[in-house]
C-alpha cells in the first residue's frame, strides 16, 4: 500500500476513533434530573448537556409556560419527560416552546386548560428576527407519546392551534389529540420563513380524536402551509395516523404546500375529505376511508397541479358536492394564489371505492371557476355500489381527463369511454374489504387499514366523552316545588329524571350541565310551572332530553326574555343536543318575546328535535336560531328537525334559522319538517320578518306533508354553495305562496317545489 493511502487511513480511523468516545463520554456523562417544580426546570435547563434528560415529577403542574431550549446531538438528544407517562398532568393557561437541534418530549399530558398563546405546542419560541436565524426553531426535534385532551379556549370562536411545527426535520408521533373544540386548526405546518420551507417533517402514529362540529371555518384538524406560501414545498411527511370522526369543517386536511406525501392514514366517520386546497406535485397513497354511511362523510378533494391519487380505498362515503367521495374541482383562470389553480397533470389510478355516493367531476364550475381539469389521468380504478346506481356527477367539460381500464358498476351516460361493467373479480379479504381478485383493478389485497390500537401513546385510553340519552340510571321524583331541580342535580351523566303524576313547580332555573332525560311515568300526566325566566339553562357539557310533559309559562315573570329552555349566556366549547318529545307548551305569552327555545351567540346545537309536540299561545318564536347574525358562516344548530307536531297562535315565525355569509366551509344547517300543522303562526304586530318560517342559508331543506292555515308564508333565502331545498305535498289556507330567493351571485341554484296546494 502507498503511503500516502496509509496514512489517509489512518486519519480515517482517527476520526472515527474520535467521535465514538466522544460520542460516549457524552453519553456517559449524561445526566437524569428529576424537577419537582417551575424554578427547579429552570435551574435543571440552564445546564444541560447533550443526553441530558429533564424528569418532571407526577403531578399536576398548573400554569407552566414550558420552554423547552437547547442543542443536543443526533446520538445524544437533550429529553424533556415525565416521571411516569400521563401521571405529569399540564394544566391551566399552558404550553410548551421548543427551541434547538435534536430535542425530544414525552410523556405529558395537557388537560383541563388551554394556552395562553397560539399554540399549545410550538417548535419555535419566539419569531426569527432574521432569515439565517435558526436559533428561535427546532430542528431535529420530536414530540412522542404527548396527550392534548380537551385542552380549548372557554372562548368558541377564539383562534388557537394546539400543534404549530416550524424548523426542520421535526416529528410528532405516537400522540393524541382530542376534543379540540374551539376556533383554529389542530394542527399545522408553517412555511412562513425560510427556516421552516423544505422542511422534511414527519407526523406519524398519531391518534386524532372526535373534534365537534364548528359550525364555521377554522376546524381543519389538519394544514400544511398556507395559501401565501403554497407554491413553497414542504416535504412533509403525513403516515399512519388515525382520523376518528374529525368533523370540525369540510376539510379535515387542508393541504396548502407542495411536495407532501399522505400514505397509509385512516380516517373513521370523519365529515369533510382530505383535500389538495393549494400546492402542487403532492401525493396521497394507501389510505383508508371508512364512512359507514354517515352524513357528509368524504375522502379525496383535488385542486392544482401534478397530484397523485394512487392505491386508495373508500367505502361507504355520504359526502356530496365539496364533500364528496372523490371530487375533482374546477379552477379558475389565471387564479391568484389563494383561489383555487386548474387541475394539470392529475393522476389518479387504483383506487377502491365502495358504495360512495357521489364522484364529482369540474366540481365548482361557475362564473368564476371556468378552468377544467387538463392532462390527467383516470385509469384502473375499482367502483362499486351495491344499488348499482353511477356515482359520477360531471358539472363541466372533462375531456382532459383521459380515462382507461375502470371497472364500475353500472355504466355513465357521461363517460362513455374507459370503463368496463363489472369487469373486475370482486373478492372481499379478511376485514371485509372488497379488492379485484385479478389485481387489475382498484387497490391492492395487501391494503390495510392503520387501527385505532395502534396509534397515539399505547398508555392512554381512547375514551368517549359523550353519554347517550337514557343510557343511564334513573331518579324518580314526585310532585311538589323544585322536585325536578333537585332531581336533576342527583342523576348521573346518562340517566332520567323519572316524574310522578302531578303539579310540578319551579322556583329555579333547572341546570343542565350533563346529558339528562326528564319525562313522566309511563301513562302519568305532568303539568309543569316555573317562575324564573326560563326553566331549564343548558351549559357546557350538557344536552337535555324532555318527554311526556305539558309546560305551561303562565306562572313565568311579566318581563322580557323568557323561554322554556335556553341555552347559556356564555360560550359553549361542547356541543349540546336537545329533543322534545311528547310534550305540550302552553300560555308562553305573559310577555313580548317569550320562545320554547331560544339560543345564545357562541352556541352550537348538534341536533334539535321536536316530535309529537304540541304548542299554543307564544308571542315569541317556538326556535330561535338567529343570533350568528354577523354573516361571517356560523350558525347555532347543525340539524332541525320536526315531526308530527301542532302550532297555534304563535306571533313570530316557528322558526327563524339564520348562517349569514358566503363562505364555503360547513355543510349544514340542515331543516327538516314534516307531517306538521301550523294555524295562525307569524301574524304578531311584532313579527318583522312576516314569516311562518324563516330560513337564510340553510344548506340542506326538507318540507312536506305540512299544513298551513291562516299563516305567514314561508321565506327561504339562499345564500352560497348549491343549497339541497325540497317544498313538497304540503297545503297552504289562506296562507302566501313559498317566497324562495336566491342571494347567492355566482351560481343560481335549484330548488324542488312541487305538488303543494294553495286554497282560500
Amino acid at each position: 500500500m502507498k503511503k500516502e493511502n496509509v496514512n489517509i487511513a489512518k486519519q480515517g480511523l482517527l476520526v472515527v476513533l474520535v467521535s465514538f468516545f466522544m460520542s460516549f463520554s457524552l453519553m456517559g456523562c449524561a445526566k437524569e434530573i428529576l424537577v419537582n417544580s417551575q424554578e427547579q426546570y429552570a435551574e435543571a435547563l440552564s445546564s444541560v448537556k447533550p443526553g441530558d434528560t429533564i424528569v418532571l415529577a407526577n403531578g399536576e403542574w398548573k400554569d407552566f409556560e414550558i420552554v423547552f431550549t437547547g442543542k443536543g446531538t443526533e446520538k445524544a438528544p437533550i429529553t424533556l419527560t415525565a416521571q411516569t407517562k400521563g401521571k405529569v398532568l399540564i394544566t391551566g393557561e399552558s404550553n410548551l416552546a421548543l427551541a434547538g437541534e435534536h430535542l425530544v418530549v414525552s410523556g405529558l399530558v395537557f388537560t383541563n386548560g388551554y394556552t395562553p398563546s397560539d399554540a399549545v405546542i410550538s417548535f419555535r419560541a419566539a419569531k426569527p428576527v432574521a432569515e439565517d436565524d435558526y436559533s428561535t426553531v427546532a430542528m431535529h426535534s420530536r414530540v412522542t407519546e404527548v396527550v392534548i385532551d380537551n385542552f380549548s379556549n372557554p372562548e368558541r370562536f377564539e383562534t388557537d392551534s394546539w400543534v404549530l411545527i416550524y424548523g426542520k426535520h421535526n416529528r410528532v408521533d405516537h400522540s393524541n389529540f382530542t376534543g379540540k373544540r374551539n376556533k383554529g386548526v389542530l394542527m399545522a405546518v408553517r412555511l412562513d420563513t425560510t427556516h421552516s420551507r423544505e422542511n422534511h417533517h414527519e407526523i406519524d402514529h398519531n391518534y386524532f380524536g372526535p373534534r365537534d362540529i364548528l359550525g364555521s371555518n377554522g376546524g381543519e384538524t389538519l394544514r400544511i402551509g398556507t395559501s401565501h406560501f403554497s407554491l413553497s414545498d414542504s416535504f412533509t411527511l403525513v403516515e399512519n395516523n388515525y382520523f376518528d370522526r374529525c368533523n370540525g369543517e369540510l376539510e379535515i386536511i387542508s393541504n396548502k404546500s407542495g411536495s407532501n406525501k399522505f400514505i397509509g392514514n385512516t380516517f373513521f366517520e370523519s365529515r369533510g375529505t382530505l383535500t389538495m386546497r393549494h400546492g402542487h406535485g403532492n401525493v396521497i397513497e394507501n389510505n383508508v376511508f371508512f364512512g359507514n354511511g354517515k352524513d357528509h362523510t368524504g375522502g379525496i378533494r383535488v385542486i392544482n397541479e401534478r397530484q397523485t391519487v394512487r392505491n386508495n380505498y373508500m367505502s361507504d362515503l355520504a359526502g356530496y358536492r365539496f364533500g364528496g367521495g372523490l371530487v375533482v374541482m374546477n379552477g379558475v383562470p389565471n387564479s391568484a394564489i389563494n383561489r383555487y389553480h386548474q387541475v394539470k397533470n392529475a393522476v389518479i389510478e387504483n383506487n377502491t371505492l365502495v358504495n360512495v355516493d357521489h364522484i364529482q367531476l369540474a366540481a365548482g364550475s361557475d362564473k368564476e371557476r371556468t378552468a377544467t381539469p387538463v392532462d390527467s389521468k383516470f385509469s384502473n380504478n375499482l367502483i362499486v355500489n351495491d344499488d348499482k346506481r353511477n356515482p359520477f356527477t360531471v358539472y363541466d367539460d372533462v375531456s382532459g381527463i383521459t380515462f382507461s381500464n375502470n371497472s364500475i358498476s353500472a355504466a355513465s351516460k357521461e363517460l362513455k369511454k374507459g370503463f368496463e361493467v363489472d369487469a373486475a373479480k370482486i373478492a372481499k379479504n379478511d376485514q371485509g374489504m372488497v379488492f379485484d381478485a385479478s389485481g387489475t383493478y382498484g387497490a391492492s389485497k395487501s391494503l390495510k387499514p392503520v387501527r385505532k390500537q395502534d396509534v397515539g401513546a399505547s398508555w392512554f385510553v381512547k375514551s368517549e366523552d359523550r353519554k347517550a340519552f337514557q343510557s343511564g340510571k334513573t331518579v324518580k321524583a314526585g310532585a311538589g316545588q323544585n322536585s325536578i331541580y333537585d332531581a336533576v342535580e342527583q342523576v348521573e351523566d346518562g340517566g332520567v329524571v323519572e316524574l310522578a303524576a302531578g303539579d310540578y313547580v319551579e322556583a329555579k332555573t333547572i341546570t343542565i350541565n350533563k346529558t339528562v332525560t326528564v319525562k313522566a311515568a309511563a301513562g302519568e300526566k305532568v303539568n309543569i310551572e316555573f317562575y324564573k325566566k326560563s326553566l331549564f339553562e343548558v351549559v357546557d357539557g350538557g344536552s337535555l332530553q324532555l318527554e311526556g310533559l305539558a309546560i305551561s309559562g303562565a306562572s313565568s315573570p311579566d318581563d322580557v326574555g323568557n323561554a322554556v329552555v335556553r341555552t347559556s349566556r356564555y360560550s359553549m366549547l361542547k356541543n349540546y343536543r336537545l329533543e322534545l318529545k311528547n310534550c305540550e307548551f302552553t300560555d308562553l305569552d305573559v310577555n313580548r318575546f317569550f320562545n320554547v327555545v331560544s339560543v345564545s351567540k357562541s352556541t352550537l346545537a348538534d341536533n334539535i328535535l321536536l316530535e309529537n309536540v304540541s304548542v299554543k299561545k307564544v308571542t315569541g318564536s317556538v326556535l330561535k336560531l338567529d343570533l350568528e347574525s354577523d354573516d361571517y358562516g356560523i350558525y347555532n344548530a347543525e340539524y332541525v328537525t320536526i315531526k308530527n307536531s301542532q302550532f297555534e297562535d304563535v306571533d313570530g315565525p316557528l322558526i327563524t334559522y339564520y348562517r349569514g355569509g358566503t363562505d364555503e366551509s360547513t355543510f349544514g344547517p340542515h331543516f327538516e319538517m314534516t307531517g306538521s300543522t301550523l294555524k295562525n303562526v307569524g301574524n304578531g304586530s311584532k313579527n318583522k320578518l312576516n314569516a311562518s318560517l324563516y330560513l337564510h342559508g340553510v344548506q340542506v331543506t326538507a318540507i312536506s306533508n305540512n299544513k298551513w292555515l291562516d299563516s305567514k308564508p314561508v321565506i327561504i333565502e339562499h345564500t352560497v354553495g348549491e343549497p339541497v331545498t325540497s317544498v313538497v305535498d304540503n297545503t297552504f289556507v289562506n296562507t302566501a305562496k313559498l317566497d324562495l330567493q336566491e342571494l347567492y351571485s355566482k351560481k343560481t341554484t335549484t330548488a324542488v317545489i312541487k305538488n303543494n296546494t294553495y286554497k282560500k
